[in-house]
């Protein structure tokens, strides 16, 4: 694809721009600055990359994966900026997901260790975890809130704050984890997914496109779990004080 090619396709923004205009949405500039940082960041990034694709050298992997977990970090942070220290719990999660992956897809010999493999995966790891974190911390905090008289009652009756939160945290790792359930379902029926349809579009045999994408589907089933749950277990025990009483938020 060439880039005047790539220009035709801002078809496709002009026409959400023209929407919001008429129905008067006020998303206009959201639009506009959504679609200059994806065109800035992606070509940035495809630079990058080739530029560290082409070296090979495991220094600049790690730096790649690193700056992947900070901007996720940072940006799932800010909807538990309520929970205590937040930013390590996430930082501390998403660390864990990724290494875990890697080193199941690397120490069976799943996938080479290459960075074509290493940073391409892990982008989709890390980014499904920090989407995840995003819902779990969105919904964690909201049914803390709603249910703070229950969860005071418990205490006042003797319960831990593990058995007074309990209701509160299974909830909310049910809720996070429900979306990446659900479009599993419908795989292959609802929906083509990015890296089939990827490595179709590029010629790839389409058996070995599902073998790819189900690898990685499988992936994503693995980081919705240990993301919800580690991080559910390490945000809850800073709800509460020394005493025993949940702080208010």
């Amino acid at each position: 694809m060439s880039y005047w090619t790539l220009s035709i396709t801002l078809i496709f923004v002009v026409l959400p721009l023209l929407l919001s205009k008429t129905l008067n949405l006020g998303l206009e500039r959201d639009t506009v600055i959504a679609t200059l940082r994806s065109i800035v960041q992606l070509l940035a990034v495809g630079y990058i990359l080739k530029f560290v694709f082409d070296s090979g050298s495991l220094v600049y992997i790690f730096l790649m994966v690193t700056l992947m977990i900070v901007a996720a970090t940072h940006n799932a942070q800010k909807k538990g900026a309520a929970i205590k220290g937040i930013i390590w719990k996430v930082a501390i999660t998403l660390v864990f997901v990724e290494v875990l992956t890697q080193s199941v897809l690397l120490g069976f010999g799943i996938t080479p260790p290459t960075a074509q493999y290493i940073i391409s995966i892990s982008g989709m790891v890390i980014g499904n975890s920090m989407v995840l974190s995003i819902l779990f911390l969105n919904r964690f905090t909201a049914e803390v809130e709603s249910h703070q008289d229950e969860t005071e009652l418990v205490l006042s009756l003797g319960g831990t704050p593990k058995q007074a939160i309990h209701s509160q945290l299974m909830h909310s790792i049910k809720a996070s984890m429900i979306p990446t359930i659900e479009s599993q379902k419908t795989v292959g029926l609802v929906q083509l997914p990015g890296m089939m349809s990827g490595q179709i579009i590029a010629g790839a045999d389409p058996i070995q496109a599902v073998q790819f994408q189900l690898l990685i589907m499988f992936l994503l089933l693995t980081t919705a779990a240990v993301t919800s749950v580690l991080l559910g277990f390490l945000s809850y025990p800073t709800l509460f004080n020394q005493r025993m009483q949940l702080l208010k938020s």
